[in-house]
């Protein structure tokens, strides 16, 4: 079993960045304090605490370039509670995230 770690502020603030993109209110999608890391870390991708086995759809989906200049896919995953389940990062060239997104440099291109 993997060891939790408490959520980093610049995952909270893209949730919530993500979140008012589509006129969600951050409020009714609290996230837990604890996430768990897919791939230790490796490319940015965090389970936000929903139930894996009940995986309901992607709520967002988005576009960033890495500092190395690589697309990077950023999607914001639900449970069919309507609880966030994952912040999911997919660099094209499956390449360590070397730099976070901040909401200024999330390119919108492709809601759910």
């Amino acid at each position: 079993m993997r060891e939790k770690r408490l959520i980093r502020q610049n995952e909270k603030d893209l949730i919530e960045f993500l979140l008012k993109q589509l006129n969600l209110d951050p409020k009714d999608y609290p996230v837990d304090e604890y996430v768990d890391e897919y791939e230790d870390g490796k490319m940015g991708s965090i389970s936000l605490g929903g139930d894996v086995s009940a995986y309901a759809g992607d709520l967002i989906q988005v576009e960033y370039v890495d500092s190395d200049e690589t697309p990077v896919v950023i999607t914001l995953t639900r449970d069919d509670k309507n609880h966030l389940l994952d912040l999911d990062f997919w660099k094209v060239d499956f390449t360590k995230l070397l730099e976070y997104p901040t909401p200024d440099k999330i390119i919108l291109r492709r809601e759910i």
